[in-house]
């Protein structure tokens, strides 16, 4: 059998990187003590739960501000039937938010399988499985027809990727004609290397950080008009926030010990500019636009 190619490498390492055994389990038996009721789970009992990237749900919001989701948010949304793509979308937080705020219809792929399993024990014990799908799969490879959704969506999961320009070529790709790109994505900072451990990763072979005018470069380059360019300061609120709850996502994935360094290290980042954060949309342009 022929060797991998790197690119297949790297997704076996970041998978393993990520993987949980008995994920569901430990999701649920959390959320229960947490004095949730499994039997009668809503969207919002989630949200410290499903939303495992860099600001939580408060972030989701945001971006979905700045893609123009909130025109399309009201008694109307249930109709509006906008098809989305949510490229490494983990637990299903932001895929969940998209279908209960906005009225889409969510389709999200992730690398990682126990991650898959136990999105879809969350969609459905929410409602939410007719308009939510969850399939493992490689974001590099996207396994869709050309100009299949209205939006493709992301947020904090191309810093394990490191053929950035297959990546979002794929993503024009499945974008209809005037579709959004709406993406948040770890940046590299002007200072130098980050420290580890990140939460993505605990060595410099998994980690791949482009600095902000490279990637707004590259995105630009592969034929997306852009619309917003948002630079995020974390620093302030890191510095203020309380700590986690116990079912809150990063403490069921990472144990309070690796977390602690995690966010030691992570502090460090910021405050030597070793690390930012962007929100970004752009839009394929459809055929003769001007």
């Amino acid at each position: 059998m022929d060797e991998p190619a790197p690119a297949d490498r790297i997704a076996e390492t970041t998978a393993r990187y990520w993987g949980r055994t008995d994920l569901v389990r430990i999701v649920l038996d959390a959320l229960q003590a947490a004095g949730k009721d499994l039997d009668r789970l809503d969207v919002d009992d989630l949200a410290a739960t499903d939303q495992f990237h860099g600001g939580g749900r408060p972030a989701t919001v945001r971006l979905a501000e700045l893609a123009g989701f909130a025109s399309r948010s009201g008694p109307d949304a249930p109709g509006t039937g906008l098809q989305v793509l949510d490229v490494g979308g983990g637990l299903g937080g932001p895929a969940r938010t998209l279908a209960a705020r906005y009225g889409c219809t969510v389709t999200v792929i992730d690398l990682t399988a126990s991650y898959v399993e136990a999105a879809q024990e969350l969609t459905a014990r929410v409602g939410y499985d007719e308009r939510v799908t969850h399939l493992v799969g490689d974001a590099v490879d996207l396994p869709f027809e050309d100009d299949s959704f209205d939006v493709v969506w992301t947020q904090n999961s191309g810093m394990n990727i490191a053929d950035k320009a297959t990546l979002y070529r794929g993503f024009h790709r499945v974008l209809r004609p005037g579709g959004i790109l709406a993406f948040q994505e770890p940046l590299a900072g002007p200072a130098g290397d980050p420290h580890y451990p990140l939460m993505w990763a605990d060595r410099p072979e998994l980690s791949f950080l482009w600095r902000d005018h490279a990637l707004r470069a590259l995105v630009a380059g592969v034929g997306f008009e852009e619309q917003v360019w948002e630079l995020v300061s974390e620093a302030a609120a890191i510095a203020t926030a309380p700590a986690p709850p116990p079912h809150a996502v990063q403490r069921l994935i990472m144990g309070d010990e690796r977390l602690a360094a995690i966010a030691a290290a992570n502090r460090r980042n910021l405050a030597e500019d070793r690390i930012a954060t962007v929100h970004a949309v752009f839009r394929k342009p459809a055929p003769g636009a001007a």
